[in-house]
């Protein structure tokens, strides 16, 4: 399997495949690599040289003790540019890999990204607090860490079901695609997969947003059950200058995979449009026009 291995000596796996310029997946949590594997197909045929890694403590990557905080998730997504000597890359980030591309720019700078794409991500910030009162409350988080400890595989058997919006009514969500997610959240280590409910619920991304200085996409479902629209795509196309927001009607927070035919194509269309990110006011920023997609 390829692998690198970081500053604290922990492995992480990655898979790649195409060829030409480069485009980095970050996966969401409890995910794995293989969450992207629709995206890298598509991508991949088309002339780009698709990456993915499995984040600490989940897949095939290591399972060490420390280092299951956002920093160091950014950190090893550096290392892998790094390594691979990855220039003008596109990162790509669903979920918790959202914040980890938004905290990888905000650390390491875009000298080596072209453009970023946020997909159901978690930034700004999704625990509620006094600044940010659109924001789940902590017993929300605290229901899932108590869910992971006490029954992990039927937790994710359950989970499923409002990541993919299963739950809802008229729903085509297949057994298949509910047991593929159960597999790759089984394969992380306990440990890391339970801190990391602290780094998506509690890490602040607001001060990364704003060094974003290349073009970005940000793509939200507004039917998303596990990371509500108002508390964040609404918020991080404000925060992000020149950011682009399509809003997918009825959509869930893994669509990815449940509408990944129109992912693929805006990915597409989006990664291929040359655009310049220009300075815009507070007051610019605000009346920007929200850009729906309908499906």
């Amino acid at each position: 399997m390829p692998t690198f291995v970081t500053k604290d000596l922990t492995r992480i796996y990655y898979k790649e495949w195409g060829h030409g310029q480069p485009i980095v997946f970050s996966h969401g949590w409890p995910l794995t690599a293989d969450a992207w594997e629709d995206q890298m197909m598509f991508l991949a045929n088309r002339g780009y040289r698709c990456i993915a890694h499995d984040r600490r403590g989940h897949g095939r990557s290591s399972q060490p003790s420390d280092g299951n905080d956002m920093d160091t998730y950014a950190d090893d997504l550096a290392t892998l540019v790094q390594a691979l000597d990855l220039k003008d890359a596109i990162h790509i980030g669903h979920s918790t890999g959202g914040g980890e591309v938004t905290r990888y720019i905000g650390r390491h700078g875009t000298k080596r990204v072209a453009k970023a794409v946020l997909i159901s991500a978690i930034p700004p910030l999704m625990l509620k607090t006094e600044a940010n009162p659109r924001g789940l409350p902590l017993e929300a988080f605290d229901q899932i860490r108590a869910g992971v400890l006490a029954d992990r595989s039927q937790f994710f058997k359950d989970l499923s079901a409002p990541f993919y919006g299963a739950n809802r009514p008229g729903s085509k969500v297949s057994a298949g695609l509910r047991d593929f997610f159960w597999l790759q959240c089984m394969q992380g280590g306990l440990k890391g997969i339970y801190e990391c409910i602290k780094v998506f619920s509690e890490t602040d991304l607001t001060k990364d947003l704003g060094a974003f200085d290349i073009p970005t996409l940000i793509l939200h479902g507004d039917d998303d059950q596990i990371v509500p629209i108002v508390a964040s795509a609404l918020l991080s196309s404000k925060l992000v200058k020149g950011a682009v927001l399509k809003i997918y009607p009825g959509a869930p927070h893994g669509m990815p995979s449940t509408h990944k035919d129109q992912i693929n194509k805006d990915l597409l269309e989006f990664i291929r449009t040359s655009r310049l990110v220009t300075a815009e006011t507070p007051e610019q920023r605000a009346a920007r026009p929200v850009e729906i997609h309908r499906s």
